[in-house]
């Protein structure tokens, strides 16, 4: 088997949505009662995670990304699914600690908690080879990808462990933080060492978050969103354009799973959304005895 191979599970792999992740049906009202605080949701991927909450009958979703315009789209579409829904927003840039910090504070202000938190902002830029790069583009990666997952960690935390602690005195599970992080974390493709690095770096940092606030109650995950037609997809040179096949709704109804406590075990992880979650859950103890699914060096026994 090869080095490639053996980072990656044998499971069925799903492109679009299907019946045991869907908040439709499966999983509705999985979300009733809680509150979602999502980073770059006015297109793609976190614009279908906030109308996927919304399906599954969450309390409210608070909205942000860098422009009004896309966020009062999203807004439209969250209330259009769900009218029993509270939405707000707020313009913020994520690699600003001051924005991020306001906007967190205003989501409790407005709505008095939040449950999960979905640091979803990313950027990629032009694939060149280090030696050819622009230092500021490539910085840009790791501005947008870890310090803006960073900020949102960082400020939603305190309210997060709040919120375990609320749902663990109900019997239930809460203080979910999903950070994206990317399939390409796990490559060494030649001019991607800026996006692919950042990727890697989100895999350790959900670990640090687990290793830090596990007695918290908090459960922290990195996902691979599956490859998306978004913007940033785009980014990729052309001739990676034909992995871009999956759904948005994929990764958004894969959020939704993971905060319903179906993936609890699995925290402080990397998944794949486009990983069956039955055949997954079946590898449970696996996975967690032999300590699978996170970031080590291979040596020889």
């Amino acid at each position: 088997m090869s080095s490639i191979q053996t980072q990656f599970l044998d499971l069925t792999a799903h492109n679009a949505r299907y019946d045991a992740i869907d908040p439709n049906t499966t999983l509705k009202g999985s979300a009733e009662g809680k509150i979602v605080f999502i980073a770059g949701a006015s297109k793609g991927i976190g614009q279908a995670t906030a109308i996927a909450f919304a399906e599954a009958g969450v309390k409210a979703v608070y909205l942000t990304a860098r422009t009004a315009t896309a966020l009062i789209e999203t807004l439209a579409l969250v209330q259009k699914a769900n009218p029993n829904t509270q939405c707000a927003y707020a313009v913020c840039d994520v690699t600003d600690a001051a924005q991020v910090e306001a906007a967190v504070n205003d989501c409790v202000a407005k709505f008095g908690a939040i449950d999960v938190a979905d640091a979803n902002a990313g950027y990629l830029g032009p694939w060149v080879k280090i030696g050819e790069s622009d230092p500021n583009g490539w910085w840009r990666n790791w501005e947008v990808n870890v310090k803006g997952s960073y900020h949102v960690i960082r400020f939603a935390l305190p309210h997060l462990i709040k919120s375990a602690e609320k749902w663990a005195a109900e019997g239930k599970s809460g203080g979910h933080l999903i950070l994206i992080s990317s399939i390409g974390a796990q490559f060494v493709m030649p001019g991607a060492s800026d996006y692919q690095t950042s990727k890697h770096a989100i895999n350790r940092l959900c670990e640090f978050v687990q290793s830090d606030h596990d007695e918290d109650g908090i459960k922290c995950f990195a996902v691979h969103p599956g490859g998306v037609a978004t913007d940033l997809g785009h980014s990729m040179p052309e001739h990676m354009h034909e992995y871009l096949v999956d759904d948005p709704n994929l990764a958004a109804s894969f959020a939704v799973w993971l905060c319903s406590s179906a993936g609890d075990w699995a925290k402080g992880r990397y998944l794949s959304a486009n990983w069956d979650v039955g055949e997954l859950g079946a590898m449970e103890s696996e996975i967690v005895q032999d300590d699978l699914l996170v970031n080590r060096l291979r040596v020889r026994s």
